[in-house]
């Protein structure tokens, strides 16, 4: 029975991602007060969509229930929360006007742009294409600690990101959350970027073993 449970908590998942999407999606900077505990909600979904990621793998590994159900779901519903966040927090509800005489030109409260998430998904879908194709050759291609901390990097980010939106880097007395943010932000794409290296320097070196035919 107990072996269903991971497998349940993925699932889970990815409801609590549609509902971290349907909460965030109430949210316009700059936010009035009804506004400010609708992004409050979100970050405190996004929390429990996260810490059911790290349940579902350690019981899955305590109760050796590790499945094909899990092995395909589980990344595909911590890619679907995550980069969905960002691409939540680099639209327009965090848009902001920049100062007078750069007429349409805009910043992001969040420090997410698009850029940012399109790099993220480069990532992700080179890294799946690559192991799709060494895995069809027979050979084992799983997650390292790089990707792990990745996506550590990238979770922890988007509640962080939130709480400092809510409290405002734009306020008078906030600025310094402003280079939080951004150091935060800047260090999470570029540890994406790096993330993705050995995945593809292991790739390269697997088809190189198998012959042409």
């Amino acid at each position: 029975m107990y072996r269903h449970v991971p497998n349940q908590l993925t699932l889970l998942r990815l409801v609590l991602a549609g509902v971290f999407f349907l909460v965030l999606n109430q949210y316009r900077y700059p936010g009035d007060v009804i506004a400010d505990r609708w992004l409050f909600t979100a970050g405190v979904v996004f929390v429990l969509a996260a810490i059911t990621d790290l349940l579902d793998g350690y019981l899955a590994r305590k109760w050796s229930a590790e499945s094909t159900f899990g092995r395909i779901m589980d990344p595909f519903c911590d890619k679907v929360l995550v980069l969905g966040a960002y691409i939540y927090l680099s639209g327009p509800r965090f848009a902001v006007e920049s100062a007078v005489g750069q007429s349409g030109v805009v910043t992001m409260v969040s420090g997410v742009y698009t850029w940012m998430v399109a790099l993220m998904l480069a990532r992700e879908l080179l890294v799946t294409a690559v192991r799709s194709e060494v895995e069809s050759q027979g050979e084992a291609f799983g997650a390292n600690w790089f990707g792990k901390v990745k996506m550590a990097l990238q979770s922890v980010g988007v509640p962080v990101i939130l709480g400092i939106v809510w409290l405002d880097p734009r306020a008078d007395g906030y600025g310094w959350l402003a280079v939080v943010r951004d150091t935060l932000v800047y260090g999470t794409v570029v540890a994406t970027l790096l993330s993705g290296l050995p995945y593809v320097i292991h790739s390269a070196r697997s088809l190189r073993r198998v012959p042409n035919g």
